[in-house]
């Protein structure tokens, strides 16, 4: 049973794992309670065998906005750990610092803005509602915008992040602007965002968990390798499905004109 959470909203439903930001009345920005819960709801999860896809999205009028201004200029010691794993690269933020295996779309609604770039940066598909918008604030507050624009520059042309993460707070992109620049892929009115992710997390979730993870990871690798090497380590990928019952399900389910009875995704305790 999915709960118990403070600030985030962590549920399941058709399949579909949501994991939705619940601080609205602070532009669900992270305090040192969303940080440690971050890591558990991914990894909750990415183990739950209901869930096949999950989407990450926020309540209230923003997405996310980053570390909690507040609580960092109050209480230091209360993201002393962030600190550390920020210093050390080892954060605990997003679907892809937490190794999930399964698909995850984010679903931004509203503002997204410095920390919260982690997210869009991270997810393996962005759609977004006409009204969100995306601006990198660190350097207007004399600080260095380095993890979450890294990570954008992998995905959309460089000059674009550039301009953002030096303009800081003075500029915002427009969701139009943003599908146009590649960091996401489909934008919809705002009262459609959520169904609109729901209908696109049932087409994902229709496919062999299996074959996504296997595909997740080689297209994930990729960024990180050279194109040798990437392609070598995706055929690695591929050749480690031979065998897999998926393979012989989906041809038969194909052919008897049905949806496949897939095998599910195993966790790390069944490996």
């Amino acid at each position: 049973m999915i709960g118990g959470y403070e600030t985030l909203d962590v549920h399941e439903r058709d399949g579909v794992g949501w994991l939705v930001f619940d601080r609205p009345e602070v532009g669900n920005a992270m305090d040192a309670t969303m940080l440690a819960e971050l890591e558990r709801a991914w990894a909750e999860l990415d183990a739950d065998p209901s869930v096949r896809v999950i989407v990450n999205t926020g309540n209230g009028d923003a997405f996310q906005t980053g570390l909690d201004v507040k609580q960092l200029a109050t209480d230091k010691d209360a993201l002393r750990e962030q600190s550390r794993r920020t210093r050390d690269a080892t954060l605990k933020l997003t679907a892809w610092h937490c190794g999930v295996r399964k698909p995850v779309i984010a679903a931004v609604n509203g503002v997204c803005a410095g920390g919260g770039l982690h997210f869009v940066a991270d997810a393996d598909i962005v759609i977004a509602s006409s009204t969100a918008t995306f601006t990198d604030p660190h350097v207007s507050i004399g600080q260095v915008s380095a993890y979450e624009t890294i990570g954008l520059v992998r995905k959309s042309p460089m000059e674009s992040i550039v301009r953002m993460a030096l303009t800081g707070r003075h500029e915002r992109i427009t969701a139009e602007r943003a599908r146009q620049l590649g960091i996401l892929s489909e934008v919809v009115e705002p009262e459609r965002l959520r169904d609109a992710a729901a209908e696109l997390a049932a087409k994902i979730a229709r496919n062999s968990p299996a074959a996504m993870a296997a595909t997740k990871a080689a297209l994930w690798g990729a960024l990180e390798s050279g194109l040798t090497d990437a392609c070598r380590a995706g055929s690695q990928h591929l050749v480690d499905m031979w065998g897999h019952p998926d393979q012989a399900e989906g041809p038969l389910a194909y052919t008897e004109k049905r949806e496949a009875d897939w095998v599910p995704l195993e966790t790390e305790s069944d490996a």
